[in-house]
């Protein structure tokens, strides 16, 4: 028999869907490791998906999206991210996970290096491996708050080098990069004519200080953006996201839009169209919960002397567990699943650097969170 292309064989898996298969396999186990929000989907936003299964609305649609949707994501983008797009640079995705590897796509040849943040989003690096191009890790470390060091992130800049992946809000971290910071990593792109890949998924949840999107930073061109609906509208089986490019790339977008998925299913299109148009009240509420959330569970952490990243936007915890891990977040992460019946990412699934370190979603029940919180053992 024929093999698979060996660059899918070295592709690393998630190491979070290892964690929650485990889980999965384990009743009553408190499952702190996925980031689902809690909440159903608003009424009026799943009455819009029904009504078009009613209506038929079964077809193909233009590649990029259907009209209505690609205008309401545009009044979105100008209203919330002071970002002004024509209908051309939208191009309505499945989800983010499509988004990121359309970008990453479209900006890497094979060998090429992408600069991916560690701790990172596990599917930077999948993307970079299954495209065949070259991840290459710059720290995000405890010392400097899991900042990015931009002499140590220039360092790692080669002839090879041709994208920066920026994410803010951070997945898995609950960081974010202050305007400042976002100005000097795009000062950088362009010392070394670098490509930005910026992962916005989690904008709507910041906690002290207002998303910016780098693109708002950009003069050149060099950014395209990756947005979605899965997080701020608790849609993430629905499967909206979107891509904003360049301007002037209709003609290369139709060519791969059409080459890997064609288009999105039309009901899934027509619920962003009502949630992106209607109140918002339900986001508010949402943003409400995460944050009082973590507030519940950072005063918990606090009493019980565990050591955390204090988190600015997303709805994750970002917990120090080295006293116990041992230096094997994984085997430690395993064997609280099973003692504990508590299920929590491992750090190291989301880079090297985050060996040591936890990822904890807050996203659903406070009581089931501060229970799966209290079962870790603090530090003697």
């Amino acid at each position: 028999m024929p093999e698979i292309a060996p660059h899918v064989t070295r592709m690393p898996g998630s190491g979070v869907r290892h964690i929650l298969e485990r889980a999965l396999r384990r009743p009553g186990t408190i499952i702190l490791a996925v980031g689902e929000p809690g909440e159903l989907t608003g009424e009026p936003v799943r009455e819009a998906a029904a009504l078009s299964w009613r209506a038929g609305e079964i077809r193909y649609t233009p590649n990029g999206g259907i009209r209505e949707l690609r205008d309401a994501i545009r009044a979105k983008l100008a209203r919330e991210n002071d970002l002004d797009v024509d209908q051309e640079q939208v191009w309505v995705t499945v989800g983010a996970t499509q988004a990121l590897h359309l970008a990453m796509a479209l900006t890497l040849s094979h060998g090429d290096e992408v600069l991916v943040p560690d701790p990172g989003y596990t599917t930077f690096t999948m993307n970079a491996h299954l495209l065949q191009a070259v991840p290459v890790p710059y720290p995000l470390r405890p010392e400097r708050g899991f900042q990015p060091d931009l002499d140590e992130l220039e360092a790692l800049v080669t002839p090879r080098t041709r994208v920066l992946i920026v994410n803010t809000p951070s997945n898995p971290l609950g960081s974010t990069f202050d305007r400042a910071t976002l100005q000097a990593l795009l000062a950088l792109a362009r010392r070394h004519d670098l490509w930005v890949i910026s992962d916005e998924v989690y904008e709507r949840f910041t906690w002290g200080h207002p998303h910016v999107s780098p693109a708002t930073l950009d003069p050149d061109g060099r950014v395209l953006s990756v947005f979605s609906m899965s997080k701020t509208y608790a849609m993430t089986g629905a499967r909206v996201g979107w891509l904003v490019t360049p301007p002037g790339w209709r003609q290369t977008m139709l060519k791969v839009q059409e080459s890997v998925v064609s288009c999105l299913n039309e009901p899934s299109q027509r619920a962003a169209v009502a949630a992106l148009t209607g109140d918002q009240i339900a986001v508010a509420r949402s943003a409400a919960h995460y944050r009082g959330n973590l507030a519940a569970a950072t005063t918990l952490l606090d009493e019980r002397g565990l050591h955390y990243l204090a988190p600015t936007g997303a709805f994750y915890l970002w917990i120090d567990v080295s006293h116990l891990s041992g230096g094997d977040v994984v085997a430690w992460c395993e064997q609280f699943l099973d003692e504990q019946g508590v299920a929590v990412a491992p750090g190291s699934a989301f880079g090297a650097s985050g060996e040591g370190w936890i990822r904890v979603c807050v996203a659903s029940d406070r009581t089931e969170l501060l229970e799966g919180l209290r079962r870790i053992p603090a530090p003697v």
